[in-house]
């Protein structure tokens, strides 16, 4: 009787240990494997970038065993409300300063996971050959919204024509100081600041801007300089703060950051877009 009793004891032992393995295999591996699938929210834009981020991708795949998909957006309205509502885990579209300004805006606690690149705002001019050719009273487009024309400001305070009131983080015409040269500030939709080149003696034009109108950024008269002035203006791959943590998260963030990247970068920009994760800011 006592044999019988152990030997069903032993039986009902492994019948325990095979229930908890499938149990195992059955619930909480589908839930590591559906982990491993990352979707990053990103913006419909060229084939220089689908070659970039398919490259990253395949490293995730191949080095850290995460699947990364992709949704495309065409409004830059869309990325960080996807995100808020789970419908992506990552984004990859916005510089620091937007999404500092949306998380006011909206009440949103997005936090940057890693930066990837910066794309510097450059001066040009279709009279002057560098930028400190300006002659007094000269007059310079910039865009005028908000951010783009602070942007604008801080370009030309680098490139000494002027300085701006001290602590002037959103910068603004009447931000101007130290206007030794008098330079006069023509504020224009971002979209038209390059084809005002004709009418003005310069022009700052964001990159895409730019390059829709033609321009050779290797012919501009002054380049945003990489210091604490630009590092609000670096790009970023967004998360939910409370996901912040999320292993399969930071390995893409770990296979954008690459030396790869770096390379296709260069292939495919030059220096108009410079790989920003390692960069040093405090110039």
């Amino acid at each position: 009787m006592k044999r019988r009793k152990k030997r069903n004891a032993i039986i009902w032992a492994v019948v325990v240990v095979v229930v908890l393995i499938a149990g195992y295999f059955s619930f909480v591996r589908p839930q590591q494997q559906a982990a491993k699938t990352v979707t990053v929210g990103i913006m419909a834009s060229s084939k220089a970038d689908d070659h970039i981020w398919n490259s990253v991708a395949e490293t995730a795949k191949d080095k850290y065993g995460v699947t990364v998909k992709f949704r495309r957006f065409t409004d830059y309205n869309q990325p960080n409300k996807a995100l808020e509502n789970g419908d992506v885990d990552l984004n990859a579209f916005q510089h620091k300063l937007f999404l500092q300004t949306w998380n006011k805006a909206h009440h949103t606690d997005i936090v940057a996971l890693g930066d990837t690149f910066i794309t510097p705002i450059r001066v040009y001019s279709n009279k002057y050959k560098n930028i400190k050719d300006l002659p007094d009273g000269a007059t310079v487009a910039v865009p005028n919204d908000a951010s783009n024309e602070s942007r604008a400001l801080f370009a030309l305070k680098n490139a000494g024509l002027f300085n701006l009131k001290k602590g002037t983080k959103l910068a603004t015409a009447s931000s101007i100081t130290d206007n030794k040269k008098n330079i006069k500030i023509k504020e224009l939709a971002a979209d038209q600041t390059a084809r005002s080149l004709d009418d003005v003696d310069a022009a700052v034009v964001n990159t895409n801007y730019a390059q829709a109108a033609g321009l050779n950024y290797k012919k501009a008269i002054f380049v945003e300089p990489i210091n604490q002035d630009s590092k609000q203006w670096v790009n970023i791959i967004a998360v939910q703060k409370k996901n912040k943590n999320n292993k399969a998260y930071k390995d893409v963030v770990k296979a954008y950051q690459t030396e790869k990247t770096k390379q296709l970068i260069k292939k495919y920009y030059g220096s108009s877009e410079i790989p920003a994760w390692d960069l040093n800011f405090n110039k």
